[in-house]
């Protein structure tokens, strides 16, 4: 008799082009857990923090790329974050990602994690463009802010 196989999730998804969101999903792991089996808090933002690096990279912008030809970074700036009900080892979630609001500098990203469209986790993370040689805050490239804001 063969063990049953655990589900495969498909890989990162993103919404069509021109939507507003995308969606990541994946599976909890032991790795993700702490000693009952409940997803460590600050994996949550691990989880948020993969969501909007392929989200940036399904809209075909590599973060090392952006480094070496634009010498520019997105680094978060603040969370504010709401832990609402547990996530559990081996759950399939969600982690849906959107613009909620753009500066010259920076993005405001609205990010939702549900298992089966229940709300989890629900975090506001302020992203802003840094110019890495100076490490001070830079206005997002004309053409990465014409790309966010039809998204946005």
């Amino acid at each position: 008799m063969q063990p049953k196989s655990a589900a495969i999730l498909p890989p990162a998804q993103t919404a069509p082009p021109g939507s507003s969101s995308s969606i990541l999903a994946l599976r909890v792991y032991y790795e993700d857990t702490d000693a009952a089996g409940v997803v460590y808090y600050a994996n949550y933002l691990r989880f948020c923090e993969r969501a909007r690096t392929e989200w940036l990279r399904e809209l075909g912008i590599g973060q090392q790329a952006l480094m070496a030809s634009d010498g520019i970074a997105f680094v978060v700036r603040s969370v504010k974050a709401d832990y609402l009900r547990a996530a559990r080892l081996d759950d399939a979630l969600e982690v849906i990602t959107r613009i909620s609001a753009l500066r010259g500098a920076s993005l405001l990203f609205e990010q939702d994690v549900q298992r089966a469209g229940q709300l989890l986790f629900s975090a506001q993370v302020l992203v802003v463009c840094i110019d890495q040689r100076r490490q001070k805050p830079t206005p997002i490239p004309t053409h990465l802010h014409s790309l966010f804001e039809s998204l946005a």
